[in-house]
């Protein structure tokens, strides 16, 4: 049986789409399997209150890769916060990087992935990783401590005033001081104390008043004894 030109050229044609079919296939299943960097991504978290940079890599094909990680401040590296190795899988690998990070910060991740020489991936994870606004290390504000009622209520003390010395003590000359007068004579000072404390006037007083009554009685009785001899 003799095989035509015809049927031969179509052999042919079926056997290259088959072909074509078979490598497109193996491509699309062998670029499924490549690592990628969509696979891998970054979080900031807090371990307890301290902070934690983490990254996960879910490259299904179980590329080794190297992860590092750079603190930002305005597009350029202020840090380099650490470098690790990592082999994904597809449910994710995750490595972490020790890094007390403050508020509202930049860092930029970047993955290097590859067998040997050949660099499958050498991208940064895009956009680059920007911290919570709230920190791990949550600061309470403690309340100024309220003064105590003695301390805000009782005035200074007020100074004493400085005491004046009594009128006995500012005049009274000293006993040792002599005086300018003269002493009295000591009979003249007991003439003195005798005169001043004596009753002499008041009885002077009542011996007069009793030598007039008595001389009234005596007239009156020598003249009633007059009347009665001339009768």
């Amino acid at each position: 049986m003799s095989i035509t030109r015809r049927t031969a050229r179509r052999s042919v044609q079926i056997l290259g789409v088959a072909a074509a079919s078979s490598a497109l296939a193996l491509s699309a299943a062998g670029s499924a399997l490549a690592c990628n960097i969509s696979e891998f991504s970054a979080e900031a978290k807090c371990d307890g209150s301290k902070g934690v940079i983490s990254v996960t890599d879910q490259d299904a094909s179980g590329t080794p890769a190297t992860v590092t990680v750079f603190l930002e401040n305005n597009g350029a590296d202020v840090q380099k916060v650490g470098e690790q190795e990592v082999t994904g899988s597809r449910e994710g690998t995750v490595i972490a990087f020790s890094e007390d990070w403050k508020p509202n910060a930049e860092y930029r991740v970047h993955v290097s992935a590859g067998r040997g020489d050949r660099k499958i991936v050498d991208k940064d994870i895009t956009p680059n990783l920007t911290t919570p606004s709230e920190g791990c290390s949550k600061d309470e504000s403690t309340p100024p401590a309220t003064p105590s009622p003695s301390e805000s209520t009782t005035p200074p003390a007020e100074e004493s005033p400085t005491p004046t010395p009594s009128a006995s003590e500012s005049t009274t000359a000293p006993a040792g001081t002599p005086s300018n007068a003269p002493s009295p004579a000591a009979g003249d000072s007991n003439l003195a104390e005798t005169g001043a404390n004596s009753n002499t006037g008041l009885i002077a007083g009542v011996a007069g008043a009793l030598v007039v009554v008595g001389g009234g009685a005596v007239f009156f009785g020598m003249r009633r004894r007059g009347a009665n001899s001339s009768r």
